[in-house]
């Protein structure tokens, strides 16, 4: 997999569901971790490595929570 520390994380794993949904984990350089999935019907979602999610459905809709605490 390749090394992006110089971005703050390093993938760790990729593959696909038995949805046929594409995912890859990785892992923060502050010790936190996080996935994102591209599915199938053009959604996807990042967990993020700071414990913040974004949900896109594809279809012109999207979610952003921010890590925990914060605002």
């Amino acid at each position: 997999m390749p090394d992006n520390k110089s971005s703050g994380y390093t993938y760790t794993g990729s593959g696909t569901n038995s949805q046929g949904n594409h995912y890859c984990s990785r892992q923060g350089n502050d010790g936190g971790s996080g996935y994102h999935y591209s599915n199938t019907n053009g959604s996807y979602y990042y967990q993020n490595t700071n414990g913040s999610t974004y949900y896109n459905d594809g279809k012109g809709s999207a979610t952003y929570n921010p890590p925990s605490g914060k605002k």
